[in-house]
């Protein structure tokens, strides 16, 4: 009877059925289940697992900085998250499996929104990438293809991630100046500005082999790379402009493939969103990127300017981004002069109408395209181009009216304009004329007089014919106005007349 219940009783587990101490910890499920919380893709790695019997001592070492299990929390088990040994403390044979290793334990991401959690597990992260970043920056010897596949894995998991803060809308941009309103700063940058600064050294690393490289570092990785510049954090889009022009140098091959996402990007903001955070940095990219093309222009890049560079002026937040494109325009200007035509009509084409900011910002660029103008294309535009400077000089915003009259500032333009004086002064006298005498601003009335006298010192009779023909025109309007108001009051009068006989 006795033995019958001793049976029954449950056995205490073996010592065999444990795992022993430095073998491979199993999954489990409800570990798995827990990390969704505090500790995000959280992973456990035995280093033992990796050191076979009667290996070296440096690979010994590390066993006991192995991750272990740690205490039951909420009813499961989470690893405990600890610091792996500094290089200098392993042999140089083992610097290379440590570092993979420490390139795995940054692998994991935490919550910054919360700045209370896993702070001890936070600092022990920022640590080992500084580490990283100093190994990196002292390399040498030529990375293998494990490493590269490991760091690009580790880069992705911390970098390519939903940009929660959404970007600018288009009210926004409209009613606010870019310039003055607070940046937004990303919680996670204590992190995330060392990836960052490690991966910027590793791409830009002698030791890194660009042919083993493009493997990990492929067109998918650009393309999410790209989709990080519409980070509103300035200080992530500086990293990225930097990196993807390292990329871009360094890898030849993906070069076409970098300039047409970056087309593409530019398309959808020009013609669906008109919302990008990122498109100065891309801009500021490409003005070096067109300064290393080779002459003659490919059409390619002919077809860039047309359809890209010169629709950005379309939309309505071009402040954000005006100086660096302008500096793209006119570097195209400068490798091929012909172009200046084209870009002179495209700028005619989108001018703005109602906002005067924005005119105020074609003026400026169009000085720096005619000052890179030559004679002979100078004079396929310059009529229409002059019809609206005409109109410019005439705006009753003054500093639309001050900045067309600014034109005449730069040497070079006013040759320009002097050489082509018979067809340039008929154009614009007659806005001359008008502000000299009637515009409100006193600082344009003076400007106006000092461009007038630098067409009568150059060609008074010029001045004269054209003085006179102005007179004549205004002298036609007033009687064209005059018979108008005759007009308007015979029908006034008659129907006064017809309403007195019906009464």
């Amino acid at each position: 009877m006795i033995k019958q219940i001793l049976n029954r009783l449950p056995r205490k587990p073996s010592k065999a059925s444990d795992n022993s101490v430095g073998g491979p910890i199993p999954p489990s499920s409800s570990s798995s289940s827990s990390r969704s919380g505090d500790l995000q893709g959280s992973r456990i790695t035995s280093l033992n697992s990796q050191a076979p019997p009667g290996s070296n001592p440096g690979l010994n070492h590390l066993n006991k900085y192995s991750p272990t299990i740690n205490s039951r929390l909420n009813g499961s088990y989470v690893p405990v998250y600890e610091a792996l040994p500094s290089f200098k403390d392993v042999q140089h044979s083992e610097r290379q499996n440590l570092f993979i290793r420490k390139l795995d334990l940054c692998c994991d991401v935490f919550d910054f929104t919360d700045p209370t959690k896993n702070l001890k597990e936070k600092d022990i992260k920022r640590q080992t990438l500084l580490e990283l970043v100093d190994y990196v920056t002292s390399a040498s010897g030529k990375f293998p293809e494990n490493v590269m596949e490991e760091t690009t894995k580790m880069v992705s998991l911390n970098l390519f991630r939903n940009l929660t803060i959404p970007p600018r809308e288009h009210m926004v941009l409209e009613k606010i100046d870019a310039e003055e309103e607070e940046p937004v700063m990303d919680p996670a940058w204590t992190h995330l500005q060392i990836v960052y600064e490690f991966f910027l050294r590793f791409v830009a690393s002698p030791e890194t082999d660009a042919k083993l490289a493009k493997r990990y570092i492929d067109h998918s990785f650009v393309l999410r790379l790209l989709d990080l510049f519409d980070s509103e954090d300035p200080r992530e889009r500086e990293y990225l402009k930097t990196i993807l022009h390292r990329i871009y140098g360094k890898f030849m091959v993906h070069r076409p493939f970098i300039r047409k996402a970056i087309n593409n990007i530019f398309y959808r903001f020009i013609f669906e969103t008109e919302k990008h955070n990122g498109i100065a940095e891309l801009l500021e990219i490409l003005g070096s990127i067109i300064s290393g093309f080779a002459l003659p222009l490919k059409e390619e890049h002919k077809l860039f300017l047309v359809r890209a560079l010169i629709p950005l002026h379309k939309p309505r937040c071009i402040a954000m981004y005006h100086q660096q494109l302008s500096y793209c325009v006119t570097q195209f200007i400068e490798k091929d002069c012909k172009l200046a035509d084209t870009v002179i009509r495209g700028l005619l084409k989108y001018w703005p109408i109602t906002n005067s900011t924005k005119e105020v910002m074609f003026l400026g660029e169009l000085e720096e395209v005619l000052e890179a103008t030559q004679p002979a294309d100078f004079q396929r535009c310059m009529v229409p181009l002059f019809h609206k400077i005409s109109r410019c000089l005439n705006s009753s915003h003054f500093q639309v009216a001050e900045r067309a009259l600014f034109l005449w500032n730069n040497d070079h333009i006013e040759n320009l304009i002097k050489q082509n004086s018979k067809v340039i002064l008929p154009i614009i006298f007659p806005a001359l004329e008008r502000n000299s005498k009637r515009h409100w601003n006193q600082a344009v009335q003076s400007l106006t007089l000092n461009i007038r006298k630098i067409f009568s010192d150059h060609d008074p009779d010029l001045v004269a014919e054209c003085l006179k023909k102005f007179e004549e025109d205004e002298a036609k309007n007033k009687e064209i106005i005059s018979k108008r108001e005759d007009t308007w009051k015979r029908l006034e009068a008659v129907a006064a007349s017809n309403a007195a006989k019906k009464g």
